[in-house]
């Protein structure tokens, strides 16, 4: 009996991780160089997820900013494609690892997060945009 219900139980436990709804998306962290390449490679929506005013020290080219500390976030990222890559970037890659979970869980299907964020692009030698 306890062994059938240890079977059981290992039955239920797999069943339920399994039906974890994920959408079928992964977050994968890229580097820089990575980044550069999906940037370079693919029709990409890149986000800024830093404040407005962080982003007056500079950003990475062709990046939106949708400020994940907003009231207003959680509708602002649902304005995003689902269908089309996504990479998230933020000051050092907190807030961006936090938003790549919620686009996850809203259905995105490619998700890339900027490994060390604004610090590693800009420590790696790449160009920043600066506000006008």
């Amino acid at each position: 009996m306890k062994r059938l219900l240890l079977v059981f139980t290992v039955v239920a436990a797999s069943f339920l991780a399994s039906c974890e709804d994920d959408h079928g998306s992964e977050i994968k962290v890229v580097t820089p160089e990575e980044m550069q390449s999906l940037m370079e490679l693919e029709d990409v929506q890149l986000v800024d997820v830093r404040s407005a005013k962080e982003r007056v020290d500079g950003f990475i080219k062709n990046s939106q900013n949708i400020d994940f500390n907003s009231p207003t976030f959680d509708e602002d990222i649902l304005k995003l494609d689902k269908t089309k890559p996504v990479i998230l970037y933020c000051h050092a890659g907190g807030r961006s690892a936090k938003c790549a979970k919620k686009l996850q869980e809203a259905g995105f299907i490619k998700i890339y997060d900027l490994k060390g964020g604004i610090t590693q692009w800009k420590f790696e030698g790449f160009d920043l945009e600066l506000a006008n």
